[in-house]
C-alpha cells in the first residue's frame, strides 16, 4: 500500500489527485463513525478541541492567504478555510454556551 501512495506521488499508478481524493473519503467514513458514537456526556468536550482545531485552521488559513507569491487559487481556497473554520469556531462556541447555560441554576 505504501509503495503504491509513493509512486502516486511521483505519477506512478494513479497520480496525486486520485491519491488525495482517496485520502479525502477515508477521513469522511472515518470522521463519521467515529463522531456517530460519542455519547451525549462528552459532546461539550468535543465541540470545545474542535473549536481548537478549527482555531488551528484559521491560523493556517491565514498564512496561505496571506502568502504574497500565491497564485488566485490558493488565495481563494485559504480565504474559504478561514471562512467555514471562522464560522466553526462561532458555531461551536454557541452551541457549547447553550449546552453549558443548561446546567445554570435560575
Amino acid at each position: 500500500m505504501l509503495e503504491l501512495l509513493a509512486q502516486a506521488e511521483t505519477g506512478g499508478v494513479l497520480g496525486p489527485l486520485s491519491v488525495h481524493l482517496v485520502v479525502f473519503l477515508l477521513a469522511i467514513l472515518l470522521g463519521f463513525e467515529v463522531i456517530s458514537k460519542v455519547p451525549a456526556t462528552l459532546h461539550t468536550p468535543l465541540m470545545s478541541g474542535s473549536n481548537a482545531i478549527s482555531g488551528i485552521t484559521i491560523v493556517g488559513a491565514l498564512v496561505i492567504a496571506g502568502t504574497v507569491d500565491t497564485s488566485w487559487v490558493k488565495y481563494i481556497f485559504g480565504f474559504l478555510a478561514m471562512v467555514f473554520a471562522t464560522v466553526n469556531v462561532v458555531g461551536g462556541f454557541v452551541v457549547t454556551d447553550r449546552m453549558l447555560g443548561m446546567f445554570k441554576r435560575r
